[in-house]
């Protein structure tokens, strides 16, 4: 059987270098190329062959690791996508899985969770690192326990609606405001008016409703 050629993205050259030292190290697996940057990155993978798995950081220079799913996604679905980060805020993990993406390791927990992580992704599955996936589902439960009953769609209005699915999908507001063409004062607004019908605090809490209601896949 072929070894399984994972491709790394990211700005960290020592980051790159450990990983490449890991992979080695195991069998099946082999580096099939990196790229310090997400333009680097997109520029590499359209020579192709394409690899079967790619492990990029969110934060890299020129073009974010969300947007780079997106492209991968685009360009050659069929590959795997792996986050490797430091951010545990769930702002990045719902846009990271929005965007594309397979799994989501911290890079705290490489060492020990590296291959499950990429067994996973390369099975069809997804993988979130182990102990943000406890502290997640244990946010979920409490969300769920202190909640008087379910938010009703229907009070949105139909901007409103809009609003929250491009919120969801890591638009930025500005980039609502010129999508929809109205002032990011407006969109504000209704970021407010949407927290305050469906009884949420941040965009976290945004994100995981529109993933819930179906407003995004």
């Amino acid at each position: 059987m072929p070894n399984r050629r994972i491709f790394l993205a990211g700005d960290h050259v020592l980051v790159r270098e450990g990983l490449k030292l890991i992979i080695a190290k195991r069998p099946g697996f082999e580096v099939a190329g990196e790229a310090g940057d997400g333009l680097e990155l997109l520029t590499l993978l359209k020579r192709g062959p394409a690899p079967d798995a790619v492990i990029l950081d969110i934060s890299m220079p020129k073009l974010r690791g969300i947007e780079a799913i997106r492209e991968i996604r685009y360009i050659h679905p069929e590959i795997r996508v792996l986050v490797l980060t430091m951010h545990k805020d769930e702002d990045f993990l719902y846009q990271a899985f929005i965007a594309g993406a397979d799994g989501y390791l911290l890079k705290e927990d490489v060492a020990e969770e590296l291959f499950d992580a990429l067994d996973a992704v390369l099975n069809g599955e997804v993988y979130i690192s182990l102990l943000l996936g406890v502290e997640l589902k244990n946010a979920w439960i409490k969300a769920c326990r202190g909640q008087k009953g379910p938010p009703v769609a229907d009070v949105l209005s139909a901007r409103e609606k809009e609003v929250l699915k491009l919120v969801a999908e890591g638009e930025s507001n500005k980039e609502i405001a010129d999508r929809l063409c109205i002032s990011v004062r407006t969109v504000d607004h209704h970021r407010a008016k949407l927290m305050e019908k469906l009884h949420l605090k941040g965009t976290a809490d945004l994100i995981r409703y529109a993933i819930t209601k179906g407003y995004v896949s």
